[in-house]
């Protein structure tokens, strides 16, 4: 039986370490003397460039700028990070130790990556924040701190495992428990990750905004509300619908905000009695009302024969996104088109219908008393002279 191996003393492992520092100090003191001179130069010069350049970024206009992104990022530098860096430049001069080298590269691993991980931090939601201040969105300003927790667990998760990994730990079943894991918690709120997900999507997508006139599905109504997991709309007829934002996703939706022109279509029904010269001076008619209510005219034409009427179509389109507006324009053109036809002699059909009936023999009986035959006088006859 092989015996056993001696177990390793912390005592002599520091008194070992100790030895090699001092004997390192003694024997390379020029060296280590530059390095900290010039370790001091390259963090006094990164202080200043860290201030020259949070200088500026302060002193640019308006807030939630890309400049003003670039100034938080940079005040969110720690000293502690550039003294660490500058120590890492310079510590390949003075010869330091292994093990020595071994920590300052640790120690600059966890500074930089932590670093990095802030940065992203603050990227990400000036981002978002600059974001929610160009759309006025009062939803994603509330919810700024739920996102801001979920960013940093998820960055500061990604920075430990970097850490961990540089250090030599396998960290392969770390990420695959944390896959895991986000998997089940993904599954048991599922609800609740895609309204959430759903709303952010509308907020930075913007199919609509808040106070603008929608048609979702068979609903139609004005946007009140954007929340983390609902919309509320006002619907035409006063009622508050509350959808979901993962099912308001799911259908398509029609936004009125953006229309600089509505097209509006009328469709007249003219009596059959009406000459043929009377119907195709019709569509010039038509046009002319149109232009002269300063819209403009797309078409008219003779569309079907009905039962009772000749169906003419009328398009033309007024230049205005208040529906207000285009209601009292259609209003308008549809009494100029009564008052024309009206005084070019055309008169609008309404359902009828003739009734004919016949004999049993086929010959044709009127479906009211027929008018009595005027009575004439006898022809007097000659007498005989």
């Amino acid at each position: 039986m092989p015996p056993a191996a001696p177990r390793p003393n912390p005592l002599e492992d520091l008194r070992y370490w100790w030895d090699s520092s001092v004997a390192w100090v003694n024997h390379h003191w020029l060296q280590i003397g530059i390095a900290v001179g010039a370790g001091l130069v390259i963090y006094f010069l990164l202080s200043l460039l860290r201030t020259f350049a949070l200088k500026r970024a302060q002193s640019a206009p308006g807030q939630f700028t890309l400049t003003d992104i670039v100034g938080r990022v940079i005040h969110k530098t720690k000293s502690t990070v550039l003294a660490i860096v500058a120590i890492r430049l310079v510590a390949g001069y003075a010869n330091p130790p292994a093990i020595i080298l071994a920590t300052i590269q640790f120690v600059f691993t966890i500074a930089v990556v932590l670093q990095a991980a802030i940065w992203a931090r603050e990227i990400v939601i000036g981002l978002i924040q600059r974001r929610a201040a160009e759309g006025h969105n009062e939803t994603l300003t509330n919810a700024m701190g739920i996102i801001r927790l979920l960013i940093s667990v998820a960055l500061f998760a990604i920075a430990g495992i970097v850490i961990l990994d540089n250090m030599g730990v396998n960290v392969t079943g770390l990420v695959a428990g944390l896959g895991i894991g986000g998997i089940a918690i993904g599954l048991a709120a599922q609800g609740i990750f895609s309204d959430l997900f759903a709303s952010l999507s509308i907020i930075f997508d913007r199919p609509f905004r808040v106070g603008q006139a929608i048609k979702y599905d068979n609903s139609s109504g004005t946007v009140e509300r954007i929340g983390l997991k609902s919309t509320h709309i006002r619907s035409i007829n006063g009622e508050l619908l509350v959808i979901s934002n993962t099912n308001l996703l799911s259908k398509e939706i029609t936004n009125y905000a953006h229309l600089h022109r509505r097209r509006v279509t009328f469709l007249l029904n003219i009596v059959y009695q009406t000459s043929p010269e009377m119907l195709r001076a019709l569509p010039g008619l038509l046009e002319e009302q149109v232009k002269a209510a300063g819209h403009e005219f797309i078409r008219s034409s003779l569309v079907t024969f009905s039962a009772s009427s000749l169906d003419f179509e009328l398009l033309f389109d007024v230049f205005s996104e208040d529906f207000d507006q285009v209601t009292a324009a259609r209003t308008d053109i549809a009494i100029r088109i009564v008052e024309a036809l009206g005084e070019a002699g055309y008169e609008f059909a309404y359902p009828t219908q003739t009734t004919f009936t016949a004999a049993p023999d086929g010959t044709m009986i009127m479906p009211y008393a027929e008018s009595p035959k005027p009575k004439t006088a006898p022809a007097r006859t000659a007498k005989p002279g």
